[in-house]
């Protein structure tokens, strides 16, 4: 004979209670806010209509019931009104308790299924930001190599901070929830995905595939939703980069210059500080860019070169008549003017505004 007394009814009860739950979780699920909101509507009515009917005017006025209701289906129950009559207490504790903390249950059920409906959604990458503007957009994702993409370009945004859309080809869910907003697809060129991450609204994009063909499918179908954003995207060969240009001549390409940089190393020790230290946001001074506004006057160089360096601790050494022309001039000389729509490019600890620098000033000095 089995003792009973040693016999432990914890994990059976447990079992049975979570079976409970997840049939009545599934059962609130399935039903819509029309339908929730219909048998509140009902039970609200009907329980007003029988504490009327039976003239217990202490708690069916106009005035006083709704909050009976409310305060008896949330479970406060403050007790400054309650039934008088023996047939409102059978109508409170039979209908109005049990049906008011049910629907008040469902209620709240439901809110926190909608919020963890969303929650999951942005996880899983299948919200949608279309209407997001002037943000960055990450086509592809690669670990701690993007990780680090992104903590570059926080650091480099100065006051004005960009949301951030990370979009990956592969179903994973958002490897950086508290720093960027996450959208994945079956690929980085998809109509879906493009849309989802509000490509057509975008600042500017940058495309980093797992090769050269995704990267450049990537960048082709960003072009094609957003002809003004600024496109920036890495290949490893510069045959891709070149059909890129060839289709969208303002896209900004770069290939890959580990050889270049690993020679120059080797020739001149300590050179790879010197670069990581000028592309990197996080560290020291780096390199920033302005253009010279419009309605600016020509300065010459000698001049723009001490402005930055006396009143913005910052080094002046290249300047470019466009964003991606072959006009680039590093070192220029001190006698060379500086025209408008000119753009600088500069070292420096921090970015400067173009209105931070008297350009009235210089035209006179």
């Amino acid at each position: 004979m089995v003792d009973t007394r040693k016999f432990n009814y914890m994990p059976i009860m447990y079992a049975i209670f979570s079976r409970l739950a997840k049939r009545l979780y599934t059962r609130v699920s399935d039903l819509s806010w029309e339908i929730v909101l219909s048998l509140t509507i009902f039970h609200f009515t009907a329980s007003w209509a029988l504490l009327i009917f039976i003239g217990d005017e202490n708690i069916a006025g106009r005035d006083v019931f709704w909050y009976f209701y409310a305060t008896t289906a949330t479970t406060v129950g403050y007790g400054d009104f309650s039934p008088t009559s023996t047939a409102g207490r059978a109508i409170t504790i039979l209908w109005i308790m049990p049906g008011g903390i049910a629907l008040f249950t469902t209620i709240i059920a439901k809110v926190v299924q909608q919020f963890s409906e969303k929650w999951r959604e942005r996880m899983r990458g299948l919200a949608n930001y279309e209407k997001l503007t002037d943000h960055i957009v990450i086509l592809g994702w690669h670990g701690s190599r993007t990780q680090r993409m992104v903590d570059q370009l926080r650091g480099g945004q100065g006051d004005h901070e960009r949301e951030i859309v990370l979009c990956a080809a592969e179903q994973i869910e958002n490897p950086m929830p508290d720093q960027v907003r996450f959208v994945t697809s079956s690929a980085l060129n998809t109509e879906d995905l493009l849309r989802r991450a509000a490509v057509a609204n975008a600042n500017f994009i940058i495309a980093l595939g797992h090769d050269d063909n995704e990267t450049l499918a990537a960048a082709l179908g960003a072009a094609a939703v957003n002809k003004a954003a600024h496109i920036v995207a890495h290949f490893d060969q510069q045959s891709f980069a070149d059909l890129l240009k060839a289709h969208c001549p303002n896209a900004e390409c770069n290939v890959s210059l580990s050889i270049e940089m690993m020679v120059r190393s080797a020739q001149d020790p300590g050179s790879s500080r010197v670069q990581r230290q000028l592309l990197s946001t996080l560290e020291g001074p780096t390199q920033f860019s302005l253009r010279v506004p419009a309605e600016a006057s020509s300065v010459s160089y000698r001049a723009l070169f001490s402005e930055l360096k006396i009143k913005h601790d910052a080094t002046l050494f290249g300047v470019a008549k466009s964003t991606l022309g072959d006009d680039l001039v590093l070192n220029a000389s001190l006698d060379s003017r500086v025209e408008p729509g000119m753009i600088l490019y500069f070292m420096g600890a921090r970015r400067i505004d173009p209105d931070q620098i008297d350009w009235r000033g210089l035209a006179t000095a």
